[in-house]
């Protein structure tokens, strides 16, 4: 145990003295509060002369700035944290000539390895809970709501299922660098997963669903929901899609399932809302859970094939 306290202090001090880290941070962090901002402001005068509905503050969230919500600009931009954190993990070590000068010292090869990913979900961790505070003292000056206590649950809920996300690209960052010696290499085949999962799988079942023809003995609306529910299995391959499936649910009461067809303003939710009751938190909950136990079981997987891979590794100094 004191040998992973090593690294992880080890690693945080080196991230919080990188350029690179804070470069990040505070790139995210700004379009984030620009986000939440232009979200508030349009809230704010959205609802100006209409009776407060309860789950307000949660809005903020949901609701689109300029272009996207602050759950969807999460869900799309921060892999890239996670990403530029673990892409030179190790091999930056080795070729350096470090790592087998560290493994020299009453370390296991196993602590190395934990640490370093151990001390990537800590600075994941300190970075959302950083900006979703400073994201809710600013909705609080903007749209003066004090959130409640479900609110505060269902925020804390949204911010451990995004720590979980990020860190699933932290470890399969690391393990591209672990394979390639090289770290340009390493993360361009990181930022290519990246790139396939949350752009192009969506785009791929579209176009492979439209040149399939229907089946024999199938109405045209029974061919149209046989695709979509092939679509919609072929999508949630991508962590993105039970991410954005599963935040979007527990941040916002008025949705009932973890799909939603039509995309909706805070006019159109508060409508909804007026005819619809809200789900309890332990109902979004359950909506919500196999997407949960998906994201654990993949980033547990990921992290164990780099574990496997890194034990299995011979390791020589330069």
């Amino acid at each position: 145990m004191g040998g992973i306290r090593t690294i992880v202090k080890k690693e945080l001090a080196d991230h919080f003295s990188s350029y690179r880290f804070t470069l990040i941070f505070a790139l995210i962090a700004m379009v984030s509060l620009i986000v939440a901002y232009m979200a508030g402001l349009n809230i704010r005068q959205e609802l100006e002369g209409v009776a407060k509905p309860k789950f307000i503050f949660l809005m903020l969230f949901t609701s689109s700035g300029a272009v996207l919500s602050l759950v969807q600009f999460v869900a799309l931009f921060g892999p890239l944290v996670g990403l530029i954190l673990g892409f030179d993990t190790i091999n930056r070590e080795r070729n350096e000539g470090t790592l087998s000068k560290l493994l020299s010292q009453p370390i296991y090869r196993d602590v190395v390895i934990n640490g370093k990913f151990l001390a990537g979900v800590v600075l994941i961790a300190i970075m959302m809970v950083s900006i979703v505070l400073v994201i809710t003292a600013l909705g609080l000056i903007v749209m003066g709501v004090i959130p409640g206590l479900e609110e505060i649950a269902r925020i804390s809920i949204y911010l451990i299922i995004s720590i979980i996300y990020i860190s699933f690209w932290l470890g399969v960052s690391i393990l591209f660098s672990i394979l390639f010696r090289s770290p340009a290499t390493s993360a361009l085949a990181a930022g290519a997963v990246w790139v396939f999962f949350s752009f192009f799988i969506t785009l791929g079942a579209n176009i492979l669903i439209s040149a399939l023809s229907a089946e024999a003995g199938q109405t045209e609306e029974e061919s149209i929901l046989r695709r979509a529910q092939i679509v919609r299995a072929m999508v949630l391959t991508s962590p993105l899609e039970l991410y954005t499936d599963a935040t979007a649910t527990i941040i916002d009461p008025t949705r009932k399932s973890a799909r939603s067809v039509v995309g909706m303003g805070p006019m159109e939710s508060l409508s909804i809302a007026r005819f619809a009751g809200p789900l309890p938190l332990d109902q979004s909950i359950l909506v919500v859970w196999p997407y949960i136990i998906s994201l654990v079981a993949i980033t547990a997987i990921c992290f164990a094939i780099s574990y496997t891979i890194f034990m299995r590794q011979e390791i020589r100094s330069l």
